[in-house]
């Protein structure tokens, strides 16, 4: 949130006081928080916005700090079957532009597309990079996974492509407690075609499994299927939320315990 303010001009909210905001409002709503072992969570989102009336392009004199929360029901019910997704002919973001920050003007962008997407029968829109539409970009919502097949976590660099804490956190994951190797870096869709897993990484499912791409009509199919998880995004997958449950221990810093 401190990189989004600064790029789109707005003040940074002090760290300190944003972690006291979730904890009181966390504790305002103990009533909601889902039991624990449900698969439900309790779902955060703080946001900013200017306030103040203007008219012309410039930033705001006055914003609002919000923080609500939500019960959200279990992500996979029944267990997490892998998704079909298209490769898009839309762009979700422009180079040196605002890709990288997480701003309601990135996801205006994608929802003409994924609704075309639904319309078509996919699940999602895999964006290639607007310069040359060779490299793999994200999703509407969310970060791409790759796990080669001698066992390797890829995940696509780009200056376009919002930097998700949980892809981060499946990175560290991945090298720290599995003891996989780990490269970021420009993924061209030529390769894609190549690896063993695929999955979209972000805050409510932690990963949803890909199985197939449609690329224009032509199909990726990757050798973990259309039935389950692959072996390594469902380590991955176990791990994460276990740590998240409380079920294997932390790293430092992870977790913040509220009375």
């Amino acid at each position: 949130m401190a990189d989004s303010c600064r790029r789109l001009e707005m003040p940074v909210f002090p760290e300190e006081r944003f972690v006291q905001a979730v904890v009181d409002t966390v504790k305002a709503n103990a009533a909601w928080v889902p039991p624990y072992g449900s698969g439900a969570t309790l779902y955060i989102r703080p946001y900013m916005f200017g306030a103040n009336p203007v008219i012309g392009v410039k930033p705001a004199d006055e914003y609002q700090f919000r923080m609500f929360v939500t019960p959200v029901g279990p992500y996979f019910k029944g267990g997490a079957k892998p998704l079909t997704i298209r490769v898009s002919d839309f762009d979700r973001a422009a180079p040196h532009g605002t890709g990288h920050i997480k701003a309601g003007l990135n996801y205006a962008m994608s929802l003409y597309a994924i609704q075309d997407a639904h319309r078509q029968g996919f699940a999602e829109n895999m964006y290639l990079d607007a310069a040359t539409r060779t490299k793999v970009e994200e999703t509407g919502g969310a970060n791409f996974l790759f796990v080669t097949k001698d066992g390797k976590v890829v995940t696509p660099k780009s200056g376009s492509i919002l930097p998700s804490i949980t892809r981060r956190s499946l990175l560290y994951v991945a090298k720290e407690y599995l003891g996989l190797e780990v490269e970021e870096r420009e993924v061209f869709f030529d390769e894609v075609k190549d690896f063993a897993e695929c999955g979209l990484c972000g805050t409510a499912a932690v990963i949803s499994p890909v199985g197939k791409i449609n690329d224009h009509g032509k199909e990726i199919c990757f050798p973990s299927g259309m039935d389950e998880m692959g072996p390594v995004t469902k380590k991955l997958y176990e791990t994460l939320t276990g740590i998240q449950m409380g079920r294997l221990e932390a790293p430092e810093g992870w977790i913040k315990v509220i009375e």
